[in-house]
């Protein structure tokens, strides 16, 4: 099975508070589909198109997993802490493999 990134670029976050609440919630919310963190912010460099300030990866096992957690109740009510507060791009994007 190929695995699949959610990719969230944040182009704007009005209130810190409220990302960082999303944050705690949604981080347990996400291991419980099995997803494992691979970029949470951190130094970053633009060095072609818009620039983001934040970008968070994370890495699940497959497509309908990212789906099911985008889709639970559990992560829309996490997301529901941010959402009014920040504007951000979010693709759920398969891996590619050349083996």
């Amino acid at each position: 099975m190929m695995k699949v990134y959610w990719i969230a670029m944040y182009k704007k976050i009005d209130n810190q508070e409220n990302i960082q609440n999303y944050g705690a919630k949604v981080t347990e919310v996400f291991k419980s589909y099995n997803a494992k963190p691979i970029v949470r912010g951190g130094k970053f460099n633009t060095l072609e198109g818009e620039t983001y300030p934040r970008t968070v990866i994370w890495e699940f096992p497959s497509f309908e997993k990212a789906i099911a957690c985008h889709n639970s109740k559990e992560y829309q009510e996490g997301w529901d802490l941010a959402k009014h507060t920040t504007v951000r791009n979010l693709q759920i994007v398969e891996a590619f493999n050349i083996e």
